[in-house]
């Protein structure tokens, strides 16, 4: 039986990984709340870096990472949705620990509703607290679309939010 040369990782992707690992799995978690997939979401990032390097160079890696951890994690919310899964039910000693469990639950399916690019904006701008001006360079869109988008996408969400928030009163 032949064996197979080890893939050798090229060492700009190697250079990209040990810097921008962290940013890439905490933007993951921040929006994902899962460790677990935060994993599979930096794993997603990396090789779809390595897929592009060579061919076609990334300008900006950091801002490139950010918004490529950001677009995977919000299809892991969205793949929730469309497979939903039983979990294990936990009690936790405190309500507070649990109310804010499920509000970031219910925050997630809110997202997953959001057009891609607006989901996308409103995850850089309150998650990642990026600025109005920051996402318009790294997106290529006026700042007026920005806030436009974060407008009309905070409107969405607190729809979706009062059916919570309405239950809990």
């Amino acid at each position: 039986m032949l064996e197979e040369p080890p893939i050798a990782i090229p060492s700009e992707l190697e250079r990209a990984f040990r810097s921008h690992h962290g940013l890439v799995f905490s933007t993951a978690y921040r929006i994902t709340g899962n460790a677990a997939d935060a994993e599979d979401v930096l794993q997603t990032v990396f090789l779809r870096l390595l897929r592009r390097t060579g061919s076609d160079a990334v300008e900006n890696q950091e801002s490139y990472l950010r918004r490529a951890a950001v677009n995977a994690s919000l299809d892991v919310i969205r793949s929730r949705q469309l497979s939903p899964k039983v979990e294990l039910v936990e009690v936790p000693a405190d309500r507070a620990e649990s109310d804010v469990t499920e509000l970031r639950q219910v925050l997630g399916r809110a997202l997953s509703k959001l057009q891609p690019r607006a989901a996308e904006i409103f995850a850089l701008r309150f998650m990642e607290g990026v600025s109005n001006l920051e996402i318009a360079r790294a997106l290529g869109i006026s700042q007026v679309a920005v806030a436009v988008t974060i407008f009309r996408t905070r409107r969405q969400l607190r729809k979706e939010l009062e059916k919570y928030l309405g239950d809990r009163s």
